[in-house]
């Protein structure tokens, strides 16, 4: 494993790291597997944005003993309340979010305590110029957090908070499809019905950006690098090409000022997928030959598992039933485990109500009312 200064933290992280959201779908047991196999290979920094307790709780217990060999992106403003993942910037919301956070990891501290999910500049504007930078400043005064960091995926909202100064490491968006979609304050809006030929390229404002971060030394983590799998298939792909694990790592990790990608790991074996980035052949890793001769394709009505969609009125599982369905949905029979995994899921697809609320956050314009409708009738 190779190890990457983030920027101006000096903090020496693994150049792949684990993005834990997928470990919120499992056991204790199934977590330390995950989470002892990345240690083995060298990994040393996870990002924990998920409020669901018990995820909290299953990855503390799997570090207990070995903290410091970990560095930890944890968010501040990510809530739970009546079952269900929020994002806030309500005091008396975040502080006991955060403290449950601390409480949970068994940790008296973060290493980067990072400003959850901040993508429109309304919102940016009221955390600078209210209580909850204060807390945070405060957070990182009192040793508690060492680092201030920013999870987003609008660059616009990214550059200010590099140019003024806020962060000194900033979580972000970046795959190859992501990087030709123009900046948008509106996530919901973000992305176009197709790509013409003024998105033959990267978005400038996401050049502009990377650049930005390398000039003030503010380093990079990366989400959503796998696009939630879809660059894998190319009939998935919004690009209509396939890429393997290592050419999107290898992508992300060419982008100035990335020090480390976030991968999401479902278990033990997709770890190991994710590793072999380390020990590829250039030609393994050559990604540009096939972007080169990528089609374009509208990323919209795509889900990506990112759970934007949440909360759900029924408490469903959207990203997960997606998932299930989408998997299910590739095979020309549904393997038995992919209809066992769905069986076990609290909430079924069935039991959508169809009031839409998730479709007016999901990023990509997913029509998740007839999504559901489908896997109810594709599982049960």
């Amino acid at each position: 494993m190779l190890y990457r200064r983030l920027g101006k933290t000096d903090l020496k992280v693994s150049e792949i790291g684990l993005g834990a959201e997928w470990l919120e779908r499992h056991n204790y047991e199934e977590c330390k597997a995950i989470i002892d196999t990345c240690a083995e290979q060298g990994i040393n920094i996870l990002d924990c944005w998920m409020s669901e307790p018990n995820v909290r709780t299953h990855i503390g217990k799997a570090i207990s003993g070995n903290r410091e060999k970990w560095y930890i992106q944890g968010h501040i403003g990510s809530v739970w309340i009546d079952g269900q993942y929020k994002r806030t910037r309500e005091m008396d919301k975040v502080v006991p979010a955060f403290e449950d956070l601390l409480q949970r990891l068994d940790t008296d501290y973060i290493d980067l305590g990072m400003i959850h999910f901040v993508d429109s500049m309304k919102d940016y504007e009221e955390i600078v110029n209210g209580p909850f930078i204060e807390y945070v400043r405060k957070l990182k005064a009192d040793g508690v957090i060492k680092h201030i960091g920013m999870s987003s995926h609008n660059p616009e909202v990214a550059i200010r908070a590099v140019t003024e100064g806020l962060i000194e490491n900033l979580l972000f968006s970046i795959n190859p499809a992501f990087d030709i979609l123009p900046a948008s304050e509106d996530i919901n809006t973000l992305f176009v019905e197709e790509y013409d030929a003024s998105l033959a390229g990267m978005d400038p404002v996401r050049a502009e950006l990377y650049k930005l971060c390398e000039q003030n030394d503010v380093g990079i983590t990366v989400m959503k690098g796998y696009a939630g799998g879809r660059l894998f298939d190319e009939k998935r792909s919004p690009l209509g090409v396939a890429l393997t694990p290592v050419q999107c790592i290898h992508y992300v990790l060419t982008r100035p000022a990335v020090a480390s990608i976030m991968a999401g790991f479902d278990n033990p074996g997709h770890v190991l997928d994710a590793v072999k980035y380390e020990t590829a052949s250039d030609d393994e890793k050559d990604y540009a030959t096939v972007l080169a001769n990528a089609p374009k394709h509208a990323y919209a009505g795509q889900c990506t598992y990112c759970g934007h969609c949440k909360p759900c009125p029924m408490d469903i599982d959207i990203a997960m039933v997606n998932k299930y369905s989408d998997l299910a949905s590739m095979q020309d029979e549904i393997p038995e485990s992919i209809q066992n995994h769905y069986d076990q899921l609290a909430h079924k697809a069935s039991e959508c109500i169809g009031c839409g609320s998730c479709e007016a956050r999901c990023p990509f314009g997913v029509k998740i009312t007839e999504k559901m409708q489908f896997t109810a009738a594709l599982l049960g």
